[in-house]
């Protein structure tokens, strides 16, 4: 590995080669070898993206006034996610850079909005034992405590949050669905604690947010988890997660624009006057919001309905597969994300056995367990993924694999 800051330029030429070299002991995720990090709708959505992204690599989005192309794309990307959401009349939202960014702004917003709202203790948000660590950074960052409620049955316990929020409370949070266990919490349920509480009620679903429409649009029953709960305040999606745009891209959506008003940064004074921005950031790539643009406009909600499908199709074959060969799955999944666990076999045992094997999946820690977080191209890659988790489950004393199953033959 050479650390020192090169002497000589190196022609691209000769660049590309080493870079492809060194990317060559990376996970096959274009096989379908790994179900965490990428988020893989094919070949044809690559390149979409990729060229997307390419063309507007160097415009930057903190320069609207200059850059009005990506004002533009910003604009309808984020009508597109009010729609889809069900959100009423005179509802706002913006870009950022990820979930965490999302939720981290999110945060800031209900801070802000309390304090308008003359909110004077030590703030503190709720959240359940499952909700993302992002809202413990912006916790971390903001001095805003985070207090962290038990489970019931894999999701928020209503009881829990309501006894644990008080007057200083300034967010109750739900997911949708949550990452351990790919589980929609009972949004509709905690919005009327929001209401009867008056209480900031925001829903992550960085996973969910761009499958869950779509899969219910298939004909799936979900629970009613969007703006369509009247408690809902704030929601944040994520486009390069199940949206299949270019990290990193992502969304989050407030009831009105009142709220919203709440979300931007206006630092200063400098010599340059006053610095405005929408997020934390002040770059903001012009390749990540073009890719999203991109990528909605070329699939629709043909494509999206279609993509949508591979994933829950797999999902439901993953489960089968696995109940198969003693696993238990941990509560009802709808989405794209499935826990499981092996009540005879080590998990971290299995994990390091497909490790070895190519994969690189998630675990759980409390419970352990497997978890997946799939993409259209698992529809093909989990038969490969069962037979190697056969495999596994062999190898480390997992009694019960299925000797039947065929997966392994």
């Amino acid at each position: 590995m050479s650390t020192d800051f090169p002497q000589h330029g190196t022609p691209w030429s000769d660049l590309e080669p080493r870079m492809r070299e060194m990317g060559a002991g990376d996970v096959k995720w274009r096989e379908g070898k790994t179900a965490i990090y990428i988020f893989n709708a094919g070949e044809e959505i690559e390149r979409v993206k990729k060229t997307a992204y390419a063309m507007f690599s160097e415009e930057n989005g903190l320069g609207p006034a200059a850059f009005p192309s990506l004002a533009r794309m910003e604009r309808e990307v984020v009508a597109f996610g009010l729609q889809l959401l069900n959100a009423p009349k005179g509802a706002a939202g913006g870009m950022t850079s990820g979930g965490t960014d999302s939720i981290f702004m999110a945060v800031k917003a209900a801070r802000d909005y309390a304090r308008s709202k003359g909110q004077k203790g030590p703030a503190n948000i709720v959240t359940p034992y499952s909700a993302h660590p992002a809202f413990h950074k912006a916790a971390m960052v903001m001095d805003i405590e985070v207090r962290r409620t038990p489970l019931k049955e894999c999701l928020a316990d209503l009881a829990a949050i309501e006894t644990a929020a008080d007057e200083n409370t300034i967010m109750i949070v739900g997911s949708s669905p949550n990452f351990p266990y790919g589980l929609i919490d009972p949004i509709e349920a905690l919005g009327e604690v929001a209401q009867r509480k008056k209480l900031w009620l925001h829903v992550d679903a960085c996973v969910g947010g761009y499958i869950a429409p779509f899969v219910k649009m298939n004909g799936a029953d979900l629970p009613t988890w969007d703006f369509a709960v009247p408690g809902v305040s704030s929601i944040s999606g994520d486009l390069h997660k199940y949206g299949y745009a270019s990290k990193g891209a992502s969304t989050v959506f407030f009831r009105t624009e009142a709220l919203k008003e709440f979300m931007p940064f206006d630092a200063g004074p400098w010599p340059l006057g006053r610095m405005i921005t929408p997020t934390l950031a002040g770059t903001r790539p012009g390749g990540a919001i073009a890719a999203a643009w991109a990528v909605i406009n070329f699939l629709g909600v043909d494509g999206y309905r279609a993509k949508q499908k591979m994933v829950t199709d797999t999902r439901e074959k993953v489960e089968a597969g696995v109940r198969r060969l003693g696993f238990e799955v941990f509560g009802k999944p709808q989405l794209g994300i499935v826990a499981f666990r092996h009540p005879e076999a080590d998990t971290f045992a299995l994990l390091g056995k497909l490790h070895h094997k190519g994969w690189i999946t998630g675990a759980l820690v409390d419970p352990s367990a497997l978890h997946l977080m799939l993409s259209p191209v698992h529809l093909e890659a989990s038969e490969r993924y069962l037979a190697d988790l056969e495999e596994a489950l062999v190898e480390v004393g997992g009694a019960k694999a299925a000797a039947s199953s065929g997966y392994a033959s």
